[in-house]
């Protein structure tokens, strides 16, 4: 790996953490399209780097994180179960999951279809049924259940951000809302893989952690950008456009580089 796939790979990262397509995802699809062989550095460096991106809300959201300890409270229930079902299944998903490229197109492509099929058929249901939630409302069941949700996004390509924003909304709150706690929730779950990816990680050389660094820094800067957008857009958008991307994206990569 040179200077210039990390920092390919860190706009990657940076683009892609907080929207519905799948980070992990996009960063084995582009590891692949440039060459780079699926080694353990790489693997650790595309769970790293996503660290950079989770620091982009910490300083976004640094009020909400280290003063209102009432929402941050469910944030911490919500990482439980991801946080258990990662450390028991952490060397299945770490050996046979990540770098897969064909798990990753498969999951693209049925999360795409979710997406759709979320926005169009099952979400007007919810909203004339029940009204919505703030994160204040939120109970400690419920951020569980997002919890449980975020859990799926363990299958590379699956997206966190969208099973925790299907999982808030199917439950009641907001677009935006949801969207925000899906940003918070990133971050207990993204400190807690990269601690354990480098606490499992063989030492690295200088050069390696200057690669990781190079990285984290592209990826903070972008998904400052990133999480900008997705807040504006969720005022007046939806998620179809992502679904319809995510399946694109499949379709071209399978029939290009898998078929």
């Amino acid at each position: 790996m040179t200077y210039l796939h990390a920092i390919v790979l860190g706009i990657v990262e940076g683009i892609t953490e907080f929207l519905p397509v799948s980070s992990t995802g996009h960063l084995i699809l582009a590891g692949h399209i440039l060459g780079l062989q699926p080694t353990e550095f790489l693997k650790t460096f595309e769970v790293v780097i996503q660290l950079g991106a989770i620091f982009a809300i910490v300083f976004l959201y640094r009020n909400i994180i280290f003063r209102n300890w009432r929402l941050m409270s469910r944030v911490l229930v919500a990482f439980i179960p991801t946080g258990i079902i990662g450390l028991l299944f952490y060397r299945i998903l770490h050996t046979y999951f990540l770098g897969n490229e064909y798990i990753v197109v498969g999951a693209l492509f049925v999360g795409g279809i979710v997406l759709i099929a979320f926005e169009k058929w099952y979400l007007p249901k919810i909203v004339k049924q029940r009204t919505h939630l703030t994160l204040h409302e939120m109970s400690y069941k419920d951020a569980a259940l997002i919890g449980f949700a975020q859990a799926f996004a363990l299958i590379p390509g699956v997206s966190r951000s969208g099973a925790t924003i299907v999982g808030g909304m199917t439950l009641g709150l907001s677009r935006k809302q949801v969207v925000e706690f899906s940003f918070l929730l990133a971050v207990p779950t993204m400190l807690a893989a990269s601690g354990l990816d480098l606490l499992k990680a063989d030492p690295f050389s200088a050069g390696e952690y200057g690669l990781l660094a190079a990285g984290f820094l592209v990826a903070f800067a972008v998904a400052i950008i990133s999480v900008k957008f997705l807040l504006k857009h969720m005022e007046r958008g939806t998620f179809e456009a992502y679904g319809l991307y995510r399946i694109l994206v499949a379709v071209v990569f399978f029939l290009a580089f898998l078929h």
